[in-house]
């Protein structure tokens, strides 16, 4: 039975079969309704002819969501006591992401930021929270100055993030910029003295659960979009072609993500920072796979009013980058061999190059994934000797 109020102390990197927690995926599940969210405003954004305003905001808003998330996944990694007052805290920052989620639309539409830092503010609060509380309990004077340094930061940069309530538009990207690059400093500078004791197995499959997430709100939302366009305008040859590519592609995604362990990588802070902060790019690519797809959708029934090419890119431009950041931040260290490293790359071109098939564009980038997968696959068989050549 759940205690009302237990000591909030460090957890050992140490500990075997370490897990998800059941809050953990209730708490992933609910970040996807702001993942979806945003996805569904950059779609509205594209189809009305305004990518580059569309991704700017994206870029803006996906960081709030993954950056609450990302700080919540290491925090209980390190220190999750499971008590009543620990799930009454993790229930708040939910609640502040679906706050957040519901000003997704005017952020994107009115450049109004107030509900979604309302959002963010309920979410960075808590966490600060739980600082406290750990510092409270903490060992040493080191691990309790890191846990006050963690509070502090958090805070501190919610103040700065004010000013995007006030800056006039053109302003509002650099301001972001800058409070995003505060934010990124916090872990760097609480933990330069004593790193918090997160545990590595636990990390790899907390990232790669909300991978899973991401990846299947891309299938759900590319199912929407075919199945609508299909009721209302009887274009199922046209469908055919992106329905099975971006199945393809979601596969594909999927297999090169999880074909290492990626635990494996976690070695140290220096390794945690960078991997956990490079899954921004991972995480934000494979949401706007499903945003791309639903695209080239209304693209083919006529409802975005784009080209053909600007549809098709934002399919393969996402999934490019998909590919290429898995690769940079962890599937090359597991390659042997100039051919098995040059697999990602090399798919990551081809599908940028099929963006010019016209209709055909994300069959062919879905064939071409495939065919990565497969040729990692054929490549790693032939060196199972090395005991480190992976398929993909």
């Amino acid at each position: 039975m759940t205690q009302p109020f237990l000591p909030l102390t460090a957890r050992s990197r140490e500990e075997s079969h370490r897990t998800a927690t059941p809050l953990e995926l209730f708490f992933d599940l609910c970040f996807v309704v702001a993942v979806a969210q945003a996805g569904a405003a950059l779609v509205h954004a594209v189809a009305e002819g305004h990518a580059g305003e569309g991704v700017v905001n994206y870029a803006m808003v996906f960081f709030a969501i993954w950056w609450a998330w990302m700080n919540f996944t290491w925090f209980a990694s390190a220190y999750d006591n499971d008590d009543v007052l620990y799930r009454v805290i993790t229930l708040v920052q939910i609640a502040g992401v679906l706050i957040l989620a519901a000003g997704v639309s005017r952020a994107f539409e009115e450049h109004d930021f107030l509900v979604v830092y309302l959002g963010y503010l309920v979410m960075r609060v808590a966490l600060a929270s739980q600082w406290l509380r750990a510092a409270r309990h903490a060992a040493s004077a080191e691990e309790r100055t890191m846990c006050r340094r963690y509070a502090g930061g958090v805070l501190t940069v919610q103040l700065g993030w004010l000013s995007l309530l006030f800056v006039p538009d053109g302003a509002l990207p650099w301001v972001f910029l800058v409070m995003a690059l505060a934010e990124l400093a916090v872990p760097v500078y609480a933990e330069k003295d004593a790193p918090s004791t997160w545990h590595p197995h636990h990390i790899a499959e907390r990232y790669g659960l909300f991978t899973i997430i991401v990846l299947g709100e891309s299938v759900a939302a590319a199912t929407v979009a075919v199945k609508s366009g299909v009721v209302e305008n009887d274009a199922l040859n046209e469908l055919l072609p992106i329905a099975a590519g971006g199945l393809l592609i979601v596969f594909a995604a999927w297999w090169i993500y999880f074909v290492v362990p990626a635990h494996d990588r976690l070695t140290d802070s220096r390794q945690g920072f960078l991997w956990g902060y490079g899954h921004f790019v991972i995480f934000m690519s494979a949401a706007a796979i499903g945003a791309g797809l639903e695209i080239a959708v209304e693209q083919a029934v006529g409802k975005a009013h784009i080209s053909t090419l600007a549809a098709s890119a934002s399919v393969t431009i996402p999934t490019a980058v998909f590919l290429l950041s898995v690769w940079l931040l962890h599937a090359r260290y597991f390659k042997v061999g100039l051919a098995q490293q040059a697999v990602l790359p090399g798919a990551a071109l081809a599908i940028l190059l099929c963006s010019f098939a016209g209709g055909w564009a994300v069959l062919s980038a879905g064939l071409v994934a495939a065919a990565a997968v497969a040729v990692g696959v054929t490549l790693a068989a032939r060196a199972p000797a090395t005991g480190t050549g992976r398929a993909s």
